[in-house]
């Protein structure tokens, strides 16, 4: 059996571990724990566990071996290293951190404890990425040479909390929203090393709106563009679209859409069909109730986590080659 146990729920991506319940009949929810007393309270009592405004508390008290963290981004590193000190496995919505330092503790700690570090990428099991993933397997589409990425999402800023608009408690933009088509790049090239270069809004310091980078990922080159600017209007939080350019041909991605199209040089463009999707925490929850590794794995996480900060660091150093190895 799971005792699954929540450290940090500032994110709405905290109900990715909510809504996956149901369906894991050997996972049991046992505490909720969030410096606010309010929000921690409202999902335990939704969720009928005990509440914590202490997470180390909750750890000392209903001894989770596997635990989901979604606070406010600059507290995650705390959470996730104080976790796996206590034996237990991490599952984190993004980002995983907000600095590489904070990084480089978490990867030892989780080699020295032995346990997984599993970030909720869930943009891997949606059905248009599946489908785009089996298409270049199918080798139709030739060697992936390029792949251009656009993730422009809604601010709604009346309703975002103070913390989610400061660059000290957010951690930054780059680290934030570009770290799930990093992870496809890795995904889809099987790099293992490269360069990466980040820009971000110069008018903003403590709140940048729009970023990009490039990321040379072995015979790859990958160009990320993330923002808050998707006009209110728009019928979209966000088109997130991916455009991948083989040597034999090419594959469009329309996420919000929900649309595949593909073309080679012997066959005209069609709409791909999709497959069923995953929820976000099916993989990585049904694996450790199975005792095997997610498919987003530690090594996985601490990757795309670690190309998205360096970009990060790229943007705040004028934007200064990073290089990274896996």
């Amino acid at each position: 059996m799971i005792r699954l146990a929540v450290l940090g729920a500032a994110h709405p991506h905290v109900r990715y571990a909510f809504d996956e319940l149901p369906h894991q009949h050997s996972v049991t929810l046992v505490g909720v724990s969030d410096p606010d007393p309010e929000l921690a309270e409202r999902y335990a009592t939704e969720q009928g566990v005990p509440a914590y405004t202490e997470h180390r508390r909750l750890l000392d008290e209903q001894h989770p071996n596997v635990v989901l963290v979604a606070g406010v981004y600059a507290e995650r590193a705390a959470a996730v290293l104080d976790a796996l000190r206590a034996g237990a496995h991490v599952l984190a919505d993004k980002p995983l951190c907000t600095d590489l330092a904070e990084l480089d503790e978490i990867a030892t700690a989780a080699q020295r404890h032995g346990r997984i570090v599993s970030l909720l990428l869930e943009k891997r099991h949606y059905p248009e990425t599946l489908a785009a993933r089996a298409l270049l397997d199918s080798g139709e589409l030739g060697e992936l040479v390029l792949v251009a990425s656009t993730g422009p999402h809604k601010l709604n800023r009346p309703t975002r909390p103070p913390w989610f608009l400061r660059r000290a408690s957010y951690g930054g933009i780059l680290g934030d929203l570009a770290v799930h088509d990093v992870d496809l790049v890795l995904l889809l090239s099987g790099a293992t090393e490269g360069t990466v270069v980040g820009v971000s809004d110069p008018s903003r310091p403590d709140f940048a709106t729009y970023g990009a980078l490039l990321l040379q990922a072995g015979p790859v080159a990958a160009t990320i563009e993330v923002s808050w600017l998707t006009p209110a209007a728009a019928p979209y939080h966000g088109d997130y679209r991916m455009r991948l350019t083989g040597t034999l041909g090419t594959a469009e991605l329309y996420w919000a859409q929900g649309r595949l199209l593909a073309a080679t040089a012997e066959r005209p463009p069609w709409e791909v069909e999709l497959p069923p999707g995953r929820r976000p925490a099916a993989d990585a929850l049904g694996a450790l109730a199975a005792g095997r590794e997610p498919e987003v794995d530690t090594a996985a996480s601490l990757a795309a986590t670690r190309i998205a900060l360096l970009a990060q660091d790229s943007a705040d150093s004028g934007g200064a080659v990073r290089r990274w190895t896996i």
